[in-house]
């Protein structure tokens, strides 16, 4: 197995408490977890809002009957506790052969910023089905989860999550996936909430000639901290990857964590990846750390890079827009505002692009007037 990447389990004794010494857990203050790592049972929940279209079911299930599903194994100790004291699961299920023709929306709210909350999800994509889902995190709450994601073979899946937490939230989540036999999968992740935000995506592939696109944003302000951990293992031949997430920070204390590794196995001949991180830093005070990875063991494959970044505005860009009247701070919204376009234009939801680029406008307007990075 990848040394960036634990061994997939269900049992907590796999899982020790960190000390935040592990390569995997080093960045993320621990102490800001509020409980989330001692496995106390808690009978809180989220509240679910569903625009669930015809087609598809929605109902729970036995933690016993997600394992016989096929779902993804937890890699760490929340996700595994998650699975140990979320009770039921929630399946979403959308049957062989199945096109929807609208994307299927879950809103999830927390409404106790002291509240401690398990959840546990599968969703599983038939053979051959093609959907859009959507989940949105809001409110307040200290929630761990695990989402296992089962994709048919043939089929094709845009999966996004929204992480638009109020400042006090805790959000610790789980998302594997499994790209079927030509399958082709899209994930979207955006982080622009909440006082700890940790998300670990673990991708694997069930055959040759999946394909997978995943991008994601995050916008980390004065002492937030944002993680979001990615780990891509080419386990079949003739698959693809290719991972674009972008970044913003303002304000002192803030601190986003990037981390990706591509695992290329020696069985995995003719694959393609790459993967990409950007980051902006807006403010002095901020830390970006970004941590891209590739393990190769064979050399015949069709391409495999990465590329990582992490710079302030760029001067020109700014004299520019300035030297044509525009204000300093009407000048800063519009660099950060293309800087993100790319990235959100590709959800293809035109409701959650507006709402996203309005939220990234509103972290925007927390820090007006505030001086720029290496700009007088």
């Amino acid at each position: 197995m990848s040394h960036l990447h634990p061994v997939p389990s269900y049992e907590l004794a796999n899982h020790p408490l960190p000390t935040g010494r592990e390569e995997v857990w080093r960045f993320t203050p621990l102490k800001r977890l509020r409980g989330l790592l001692d496995g106390k049972p808690s009978d809180a929940r989220l509240k679910w809002d569903a625009d669930v279209p015809e087609g598809v079911i929605v109902r729970e299930i036995s933690a016993d009957e997600a394992a016989e599903l096929g779902e993804t194994k937890p890699t760490d100790r929340p996700s595994a506790l998650a699975v140990a004291n979320g009770g039921d699961a929630v399946l979403v299920d959308v049957p062989a052969e199945t096109e929807l023709t609208e994307p299927l929306i879950v809103r999830l709210s927390g409404t106790n910023p002291d509240d401690v909350i398990w959840g546990h999800i599968v969703v599983r994509i038939g053979r051959h089905a093609k959907a859009t889902v959507v989940f949105e995190h809001n409110g307040s709450a200290i929630y761990s989860a695990t989402t296992s994601v089962v994709v048919g073979e043939g089929a094709n899946l845009d999966l996004a999550s929204l992480q638009l937490w109020e400042d006090d939230a805790v959000h610790l989540g789980q998302v594997g996936i499994r790209v079927g036999r030509d399958a082709q999968v899209r994930t979207f992740q955006a982080s622009l909430g909440g006082d700890l935000i940790r998300i670990v995506e673990n991708v694997e592939y069930d055959g040759p000639g999946g394909d997978l696109k995943m991008y994601g944003l995050y916008f980390a302000d004065a002492a937030q901290h944002i993680e979001h951990r990615l780990f891509v293992d080419h386990n079949q031949p003739h698959t693809k990857s290719n991972v674009v997430y972008k970044g913003g920070l303002q304000g002192k204390g803030a601190h986003s964590v990037w981390v990706g590794d591509v695992l290329i196995r020696k069985i995995a001949e003719g694959i393609e990846t790459y993967e990409t991180n950007r980051n902006l830093v807006l403010t002095d005070g901020c830390r970006a750390d970004s941590v891209p990875n590739l393990e190769i063991e064979t050399g015949e494959i069709v391409g495999a890079g990465h590329a990582s970044a992490t710079g302030r505005f760029d001067d020109e860009q700014l004299f520019y827009l300035q030297s044509r009247g525009i204000t300093s701070d009407e000048a800063r919204r519009l660099v950060v505002h293309g800087f993100f376009a790319d990235i959100v234009r590709r959800i293809g939801i035109p409701e959650i692009e507006q709402r996203l680029l309005a939220a990234v406008e509103l972290e925007l307007e927390q820090n007006v007037g505030a001086p720029l990075v290496g700009v007088a």
